[in-house]
Order: structure tokens, then C-alpha cells, then sequence
């Protein structure tokens, strides 16, 4: 019984649930990046190529011809499918770059709700105002010191 009310405790725990919502959040984000990068950007960067850029491979075999389409030339050998890789690495640098922003704006807001919730110094005790006069006074007799 002490497992299962462990458990339990774990799992509703903040950090978990919060971890849940951000795998979630992260996976529909990904996939809003993945449609801009190939819907939007690849085929801007594929007119320089005056193809399409997932199908921008290099043959290593005899039996891939020139103007197959990438699923084809794999059906007929290796190949290098290097516009399909950078397609990948175009969608990891973007999503890497919007989230270290949206971190770094999560830490801005945290540092200012932290500040905020500092208090101020604490008031001074009575002993430490008497020691305040005392020097104050001490001063006034003897302006060098």
C-alpha cells in the first residue's frame, strides 16, 4: 500500500504534471515549426535549387538515375539525402532558437516576480539605533575621525 500512495504522491506532484503539459506543448510546437520549415521556407530556398529541396540527394549506386524522385532513388540504392537532412537541421536550429528565447523570457519574468517579493531590509532594533546615535554624536565632537 505504501508504493502505491508513493506513486500518487509523485505524480501529482507540480513538477511532474508541469513536465507533462511541456512534452505536450512541445510536441504540437514541433510540429508548427516542422510545417513552417517545409511548407514555407524549403520551398523558398528550394527555387535556388529549382527542385524540391527534400529531394536533393547524391547516388551511390549504379541503379539511381538522375530526376528520380528520393523515395524512388532509395527504392533503387543508397543515396545521400543531404536536402532532406538539412531540411531536419533547418527545423532543430529554428525550434532550439524560439525556445531559447521563450526561456530566456521565462527567466526575465522570474527574476522580476523574485524581486518583487524581496522584502526590504529589516527595520533597525533598538540597540542598533542607540549604537546609531552614539556614533552619530561621536562624530559631531570630533569631525576628523
Amino acid at each position: 500500500m505504501g508504493f502505491v500512495k508513493e506513486f500518487k504522491e509523485f505524480a501529482v506532484r507540480g513538477n511532474v504534471i508541469d513536465l507533462a503539459v511541456g512534452v505536450i506543448i512541445g510536441a504540437a510546437f514541433s510540429k508548427i515549426v516542422d510545417s513552417v520549415v517545409s511548407d514555407l521556407i524549403m520551398p523558398l530556398i528550394g527555387l535556388f535549387f529549382d527542385s524540391d529541396f527534400t529531394n536533393l540527394y547524391i547516388p551511390l549506386s549504379d541503379g539511381v538515375t538522375p530526376g528520380m524522385t528520393l523515395e524512388q532513388a532509395k527504392a533503387a540504392g543508397p543515396v545521400f539525402a543531404w536536402g532532406r537532412f538539412l531540411t531536419v537541421l533547418l527545423n532543430f536550429l529554428i525550434l532550439a532558437f524560439v525556445i531559447f528565447w521563450l526561456v530566456k523570457a521565462i527567466n526575465i519574468l522570474r527574476r522580476k516576480h523574485a524581486e518583487k517579493e524581496m522584502p526590504g531590509p529589516p527595520a533597525p532594533t533598538v540597540t542598533e539605533k542607540l549604537l546609531e546615535e552614539i556614533r552619530d554624536s561621536i562624530r559631531s565632537r570630533n569631525p576628523g575621525a
